[in-house]
């Protein structure tokens, strides 16, 4: 038995005798369309039974009015939750929102950039850490005047600016401070053999993490040793793997461990009691971002306002918020995943 073929909008043009154009506005009703034309193609609709196609209805969708948020997945939490944050605010502007994912692919994320440009969304809000080259911030910040000509808004969310004179508006969080503030915690509970787990030698937010990790080893006199410093994506597996190297190596060298994550920290937890390793009897660890597993974790975390980052971003796109770039502020939230070793 043969499928039955699926109708497009081709037959449907075909059948009511205009061009496929005109069936693409009459369907996209926002277009002036004589009444007369517009019967026939409902008519011909309806007698073939025809049913748009969504992802093609989605991308004439990002006309003005439409907020684009541009993330490297969806599948974690930290993205999810800033997306959900713009979907809220936008819907309380009366604005759609699309979300797009890049795998990460700084050249994926320039494409769908441009293609957002060319289908006029309002604005488009890229969210998260990219490694910046030149060639990545020539191309951006031709596209983010490109954009602010066709009058759209460049939005970006916990990365840093293009440069000066770039039309590219710019809401984050204090990474740094943070790292700095959690970092410090594990040192005023008498820890200094601390392991940083979750170095990604370009990534801005992880080199503003380190960047954190250090100033706090410095504040309290402690240098940073390079071999406590540990290479590994962003991701609960990368923690694992990265954590059982080390645990193979020989006895922990550290008293504690700063996880770049807590989807890292939930990886290296599991390697730590592979090992027979106690949190945070034997290890203590700390994460970053306060997303799930954290709480089920008992895991002490910095905390970043997720919600509120999509909001602003939304804010500033529409001119709700005037102060760019604008800095929310990050805080600790202490669990049960430090042990105090006493003043040093």
């Amino acid at each position: 038995m043969t499928t039955p073929r699926r109708v497009t909008i081709r037959d449907v043009a075909r059948k009511a005798g205009v061009s496929v154009a005109t069936v693409s506005r009459v369907l996209g009703g926002d277009y002036p369309v004589l009444a007369a034309t517009r019967n026939k193609v409902m008519r011909a609709v309806r007698e073939l039974d025809y049913v748009p196609n969504a992802h093609a209805r989605a991308l004439s969708a990002a006309r003005p009015g439409a907020i684009a948020i541009v993330v490297n997945t969806i599948a974690v939490p930290y993205y999810a939750l800033i997306a959900q944050g713009v979907e809220d605010q936008a819907a309380q502007e009366g604005r759609l929102s699309l979300i797009c994912t890049t795998g990460g692919d700084n050249g994926r994320e320039l494409s769908i950039v441009q293609l957002l440009r060319e289908q006029r969304a309002e604005a488009v809000i890229l969210v998260g850490s990219v490694i910046v080259d030149e060639e990545y911030r020539k191309r951006m910040s031709e596209y983010a005047h490109a954009l602010a000509a066709a009058g759209s808004r460049l939005v970006l969310c916990g990365r840093p600016p293009l440069g000066e004179g770039v039309p590219a508006l710019v809401v984050g969080f204090d990474n740094t401070g943070g790292a700095h503030a959690v970092t410090a915690h594990l040192l005023s509970a008498g820890h200094r053999r601390i392991l940083y787990l979750g170095v990604r030698p370009g990534h801005t937010t992880s080199d503003t993490r380190v960047a954190g990790y250090r100033s706090a080893l410095a504040e309290y006199g402690v240098p940073a040793d390079p071999a406590l410093q540990i290479e590994a994506e962003f991701d609960r597996d990368a923690g694992y793997t990265a954590m059982t190297r080390r645990l193979a190596e020989g006895p922990p060298d550290f008293t504690a461990v700063f996880a770049g994550n807590d989807l890292v920290a939930a990886g290296a937890i599991q390697a730590l009691h592979e090992h027979g390793l106690r949190v945070p009897d034997d290890l203590s660890i700390v994460g970053y971002d306060d997303v799930p597993p954290a709480q089920d974790l008992h895991l002490t975390t910095v905390h970043l306002p997720h919600d509120e980052l999509g909001r602003a971003a939304v804010r500033l796109a529409l001119g709700r918020l005037t102060t760019s770039p604008t800095t929310l502020g990050t805080h600790i939230v202490v669990r049960d995943s430090v042990r105090p070793l006493g003043p040093r």
